[in-house]
C-alpha cells in the first residue's frame, strides 16, 4: 500500500473512530454534563456555554462549545482581564479538563478530532508562517502532541513544532500514545497555564520579539 493510500485510510478510520468514541462519551458522560451545567449557572452564570469561532482543517472557521470557566465581563467590579475573571471553580475545571465536555459536540460533527493540533484564535490565521500554518492540514483536537509535551509551559515555536511533528507522524499508534499521555496529564494536572498568565499570552507572530506562550 502507497503511503498516500496509507493516509487515506487512517484518515477514514480515524473519522469513524472520532464518531464512534465521542457518540458514546456523550451518552456515557451526560450525567456529569449536566452536573457540571447547573454548577457553572450557579457559579458564574448565564449563559453556561462558551462558545467562539476556531479556525479548522484547511483554516474553515467553525463554532468551538466548552463550559465557561470566567465571569462575565463587569467593570463596575473590576472584573476585566482574563485573571480577575477566572475563578478557583473555573481553574477547578480547567485542571481537570471537565470545561472541554461539550468539546465532545464539535468532534461528533466532523468540526474536530479527538487527537490533533489544539484549535486557536481566528485572529492568529495571518500571523502564521507557511511552515506554522501547516498545523490546520488536520482536524484540530481535543488534545494533541503540544498538550502531552508540556502544554502552555511551552513557548508558541514549541508547540508548533510539535503540531508539524503531529502532521507528519500521525497514526493510530500516535494517537494512542497521546491519549494515554493525555490521562497522564489531566491526572497531574500540569501546565495548565501560562506563567503570570490564566491560560496563556496572545500569539503576535514569529518575529524575534514575539516570544508568548499560547
Amino acid at each position: 500500500m502507497s503511503g498516500s493510500a496509507r493516509r487515506t485510510a487512517y484518515s477514514a478510520l480515524k473519522r469513524g473512530l472520532d464518531i464512534g468514541s465521542s457518540g458514546i462519551a456523550l451518552v456515557l458522560l451526560s450525567p456529569i454534563m449536566i452536573v457540571v451545567g447547573v454548577l457553572v449557572a450557579a457559579r458564574l452564570g448565564r449563559p453556561v456555554l462558551f462558545a467562539q469561532q476556531r479556525p479548522g482543517l484547511k483554516g474553515k472557521v467553525f463554532r468551538l462549545y466548552k463550559f465557561r470557566t470566567m465571569k462575565n465581563l463587569d467593570l463596575s467590579r473590576g472584573l476585566v482581564t482574563d485573571e480577575q475573571r477566572l475563578t478557583k471553580f473555573g481553574q477547578g475545571l480547567r485542571s481537570t479538563s471537565l470545561d472541554e465536555l461539550p468539546t465532545l459536540v464539535n468532534v461528533f460533527r466532523g468540526e474536530m478530532s479527538i487527537v490533533g493540533p489544539r484549535p486557536l484564535l481566528v485572529q492568529y490565521l495571518d500571523r502564521y508562517t507557511p511552515e506554522q500554518a501547516r498545523r490546520h492540514d488536520v482536524r484540530p483536537g481535543i488534545t494533541g502532541l503540544a498538550q502531552v509535551s508540556g502544554r502552555n509551559s511551552l513557548t508558541w515555536q514549541e508547540k508548533f513544532d510539535l503540531d508539524t511533528e503531529y502532521v507528519d507522524r500521525r497514526s493510530l499508534i500516535l494517537d494512542l500514545r497521546i491519549l494515554l499521555r493525555t490521562v497522564q496529564t489531566v491526572l497531574r494536572r500540569e501546565d495548565i497555564s501560562a506563567e503570570g498568565e490564566a491560560t496563556a499570552a496572545e500569539f503576535l507572530g514569529s518575529s524575534p520579539r514575539n516570544t508568548q506562550t499560547e
